[in-house]
């Protein structure tokens, strides 16, 4: 039996090592470690593979939303409207910033947020929307720009989990004000350490991120704005340089997974197995099921310890297959965030889907064969799960 685990980058590296391995070698002969050419040239290479005229490289992620809220103004007094189902750093950075997160409940087939929620939380202080592109699934972009317009409100995407998705073909990141990526390993375009970027039509944007990343000094050892040292090395921006060049292929190895998943799991009437929504174009960072919940006892209810898709998950675990949870507490109902007011039960779906979520593992190169010891291996556990239920 072979172990498979949620992800395997080893098969990326063995594409680009010998192109990759010369290219960061020359980085450390030439001395030049933190920009320079190497840097200029992914940001530019990026900015073209999304489409638009800005590309800001940065620490991570979390930098590159963090990054983008300061560029826009958006702090104390403000609300930012975004998905209680994502990574923390998606509000965590609302927070840093000095505004208040506003989470809107999600919709359980694309596990993207309740777009018709969102236009009903917006007040007057709400100044922007973060769409998350969770799990490489791309929101609705057309409705929530029209949205956003309507109301005069910034559209920050979360593109962290997306790269090389889009909606009505245009790709992600290219559709909002500003999108934010991260090139954490295990994205779609992972750096071998962290990364990130911003991307952007609005030059008056891209040259505020620029300083802001950079100390808030326009020029040297002049500071005009309080800001923080988000850089990328020169390292991880030449192996991203050489990735990008594959992107597409591996996301539709990525997609060609996905398909094969549904083949082999839409007969399992106990699971509900993601959708792709018309107009997107799902780069499938993830591959996210729902194990249903049987029904649970009053007292039982908030129970995120041990559910049902935790004891599959563990049944997995024993029959080689690797799989991971995402995210298995909503945002609101964090620890850091009951000051906020939300209570349990008051965003029913994401309660729901933080329960019952399990992805399975799904990666560029993963074989037929690996997917179908996956499927078996699911099946035989709920199949093992209802026999000492009988």
């Amino acid at each position: 039996m072979n172990k498979i685990p949620p992800v395997d980058l080893t098969r990326q590296y063995e594409i680009i090592k010998e192109e990759a391995n010369l290219a960061v070698l020359e980085i450390l002969k030439s001395g030049r470690y933190i920009g320079g050419e190497a840097v200029a040239t992914f940001e530019q290479q990026f900015a073209n593979y999304i489409g638009v005229a800005e590309c800001v490289s940065c620490n991570s992620g979390t930098d590159a939303l963090f990054l983008a809220l300061k560029a826009l103004n958006i702090g104390v007094g403000d609300e930012v409207i975004t998905s209680p189902f994502t990574f923390f750093a998606t509000a965590e950075v609302i927070t840093r910033v000095g505004a208040k997160p506003i989470f809107v409940d999600i919709d359980l087939n694309t596990f993207n947020f309740n777009l018709a929620q969102v236009e009903q939380a917006i007040t007057s202080k709400t100044k922007a929307i973060i769409p998350v592109h969770l799990f490489g699934q791309p929101v609705d972009m057309s409705k929530l720009m029209a949205i956003a317009k309507s109301h005069n409100l910034y559209v920050i995407e979360d593109c962290a989990q997306a790269t090389g998705a889009a909606w009505d073909q245009n790709k992600v990141g290219s559709i909002g004000h500003v999108g934010c990526f991260s090139f954490f390993p295990t994205k779609n375009l992972g750096a071998c350490g962290d990364g990130g970027a911003i991307t952007t039509n609005d030059k008056a944007i891209a040259k505020q991120m620029r300083i802001l990343k950079e100390h808030g000094s326009p020029t040297r050892y002049r500071h005009d704005f309080i800001g923080i040292n988000s850089r990328i090395d020169a390292i991880q921006a030449v192996i991203l340089t050489f990735k990008l060049r594959h992107l597409d292929f591996w996301n539709e190895q990525r997609q060609q997974a996905a398909k094969y998943y549904q083949e082999l799991l839409q007969s399992v009437n106990s699971l509900k197995l993601p959708q792709a929504i018309e107009g997107g174009d799902s780069v499938w960072n993830q591959y996210t099921i729902c194990i249903a919940e049987r029904q649970k006892a009053e007292s039982d209810r908030g129970n995120y310890s041990f559910t049902l898709r935790d004891q599959i998950r563990k049944q997995l675990q024993d029959k080689g297959v690797v799989s991971l949870v995402y995210y298995p507490i909503p945002l609101h109902l964090q620890p850091v965030y009951q000051n906020l007011g939300y209570q349990e039960g008051q965003l029913p779906i994401v309660e729901q889907a933080a329960r019952e979520v399990l992805s399975l593992p799904i990666f560029p190169g993963i074989s037929e064969a690996e997917q179908e010891q996956v499927a078996y291996a699911l099946k035989d556990c709920l199949l093992e799960i209802e026999e000492n239920n009988v």
